[in-house]
């Protein structure tokens, strides 16, 4: 969650493709609203807004993007229209208690460690507070919520997916991206099509 991260495809990007075959009038339509649409604050609160910020911050940080992806924009947009999996763990409340739950949580266990709540930490501060909620190393009752499950489960799900849905995130990655109409011709290992990213350049891991 912490430390400079260097995007092993520079240069790739996915939106190069707009007007090639890899794009149909679903998916531009689809990509168009994340990229133009971004929902303004509807499900959480003033004080909520805040901590969910800077947890999206300190779980998936955007320093190394110059336009980064609105995540809390768009987990709060899901929560507000009720969109989600129709599932969930059997100890863990519906997603938006589930949420305002979690969120409190933070700020309590933040308040605990001597700061007036989650954003005010320094973002190591913030890295290493959820990494004792992944411990289950806790310092306030979460009033039954599964902490380490409600980070795992939901959070680290939520964020994820929504940065990898997203075109920036695509591009990261070096994802060749939807291929319809045209699809996939060169499947065997070790061979790509002519209009997927080229190899990633990946720096050794110390």
């Amino acid at each position: 969650m912490t430390g400079r991260f260097h995007p092993p495809y520079p240069g790739w990007n996915v939106l190069d493709k707009w007007d090639s075959p890899s794009f149909n009038d679903v998916t531009r339509a689809v990509l168009r609203k994340r990229l133009e649409e971004v929902p303004k604050r509807r499900f959480f609160t003033r004080k909520e807004w805040p901590t969910l910020q800077a947890l999206c911050d300190t779980v998936l940080p955007q320093n190394h993007n110059a336009d980064p992806v609105p995540l809390a924009n768009w987990i709060d947009a899901a929560l507000h229209e009720e969109r989600g999996s129709g599932t969930r763990h059997a100890d863990m409340p519906a997603p938006p208690r589930a949420w305002r739950q979690g969120l409190a949580a933070l700020d309590a266990e933040a308040r605990a460690r001597g700061a007036a709540d989650f954003a005010s930490l320094m973002p190591d501060a913030r890295g290493a507070l959820l990494h004792d909620v992944d411990a289950g190393r806790l310092r306030t009752d979460w009033q039954r919520l599964p902490a380490r499950r409600f980070f795992r489960n939901l959070v680290l799900a939520e964020i994820v997916a929504i940065y990898y849905s997203h075109p920036t995130g695509q591009s990261e990655i070096g994802f060749g991206g939807p291929a319809s109409p045209r699809g996939y011709v060169r499947l065997q290992p070790n061979r790509a099509d002519a209009w997927e990213a080229p190899p990633g350049q990946w720096e050794e891991t110390p």
